[in-house]
């Protein structure tokens, strides 16, 4: 018996671009919704050219956030593409974009403009800095975002520059934090039969992502400094060098601590009171940490870890993107899927986080080709003919 997924049902016109957007409507498309990807003809997002790496002239990076979507292009700057996106809408549940602050007024795709077509619409607009404030009309990146959110100033070593994190992380949470706004204002709309409008932007989603860093300035009025890979509120919970490699010790109480010294032949550390409580090693961490530094050298990390789990001591050895997907649990998993795509044949993608016991995640469509569902879609939602299509695609609408 086929088995209905979370979001059957629900259409979603996306407009957005890069990755925060497509981040969040790529999870909406793997728990079933429809999501229509509006692009520009002849270019498209513009993380279709971000390589190398590329699968047959598809980006890795575009391949990455667009799978469960179909593509089609439209162009904006006429009359008759603005009216085609109209029509959608119409139809659509849910119209997110991330044009900078206002930008689609002009084409009277605005939230205003879009709720007179439907009244019950949910528009999302994601930018960099939100619809409001002394900064609403700058361009945000990620990387920007990074720097002003504070996850710089406690991110790299405590002599070091100030570093980012490897990957577009401001993006990913505000894709994340987007796509909970959705899923919370479809509910309310079930209950008000009202759509609204949701302003995320790049530099809320950081700040409230750097809760318990932020929380310690705001309690204590003093703004965290850089540990390198170590913890400001936990000790030892940082990465050590070994006999072989790096790993991490991430020691989370008193009890494991106290484990940690057995393991390592060092009880008299845990029986000093220097070191036998958190608030203890915290206050004299500079004292502890270069003893912990010396035992670590004596054994290779395979040797640490599998004595230190044993005695269930949270530890953990530190990857490259080999042997993240090498590994049997991640594997176990199933966090690589594989699909068939037109051009590049059969491409690995990550997969989803999201296990579910009934309506599991079902991946249905490859990241489309630039513009591969355009006649599909408007012929079978808008009643375009094969001779309007021909038309529009000769004058450069489609």
């Amino acid at each position: 018996m086929e088995v209905n997924l979370p979001l059957e049902g629900i259409r979603v016109l996306d407009l957005s671009r890069v990755l925060a957007g497509p981040f969040a409507t790529q999870l909406l498309g793997d728990l079933g919704a429809e999501i229509i990807k509006v692009e520009a003809p002849g270019r498209g997002d513009e993380t279709r050219s971000w390589g190398p790496p590329f699968a047959d002239g598809e980006a890795a990076y575009y391949l990455s956030v667009n799978r469960n979507k179909k593509s089609i292009t439209v162009n904006l700057k006429t009359p008759e593409g603005v009216e085609i996106v109209k029509r959608l809408a119409k139809i659509s549940d849910v119209f997110i974009e991330n044009f900078k602050a206002g930008g689609l007024k002009k084409y009277g795709l605005d939230y205003e403009s879009i709720k007179k077509e439907n009244p019950r619409i949910i528009y999302v607009s994601i930018t960099g800095f939100g619809q409001t404030g002394p900064y609403k009309d700058r361009p945000g990146y990620d990387f920007i975002i990074q720097g002003m959110c504070g996850v710089m100033s406690v991110t790299g070593e405590p002599d070091g520059e100030p570093m980012k994190v490897g990957v577009a992380w401001t993006d990913v949470i505000t894709g994340l934090f987007a796509s909970n706004a959705i899923l919370a204002a479809l509910i309310e709309l079930e209950r008000s039969g009202m759509g609204q409008y949701i302003d995320v932007s790049l530099l809320d989603s950081a700040v409230a992502a750097m809760v318990n860093q932020a929380s310690n300035y705001l309690i204590s009025g003093v703004p965290p400094r850089r540990y390198g890979n170590a913890h400001p509120n936990i000790v030892p919970y940082q990465a050590f060098k070994t006999k072989d490699s790096y790993m991490i010790l991430a020691v989370g109480n008193d009890s494991q601590f106290k484990k940690f010294c057995e393991v390592a032949g060092r009880e008299d550390l845990a029986e000093n009171p220097e070191f036998s409580t958190n608030p203890s090693r915290v206050k004299n961490r500079d004292k502890l940490i270069p003893i912990i530094k010396e035992i670590m050298l004596t054994h290779t990390t395979a040797e640490w870890c599998e004595a230190l789990i044993k005695a269930k001591v949270p530890c953990g050895p530190i990857y490259n993107m080999k042997e993240v997907f090498d590994d049997p649990h991640v594997q176990s998993r199933e966090m690589v899927v594989k699909m068939k795509h037109p051009t590049a044949g059969e491409i690995p993608l990550v997969g989803t986080p999201l296990k579910f016991s009934r309506t599991k995640v079902q991946f249905r469509l490859h990241p489309p080709l630039l513009g591969e569902h355009t006649d599909e879609v408007l012929h079978k939602l808008l009643g375009f003919n094969e001779k309007t299509l021909k038309v529009y695609h000769e004058k450069g609408i489609i």
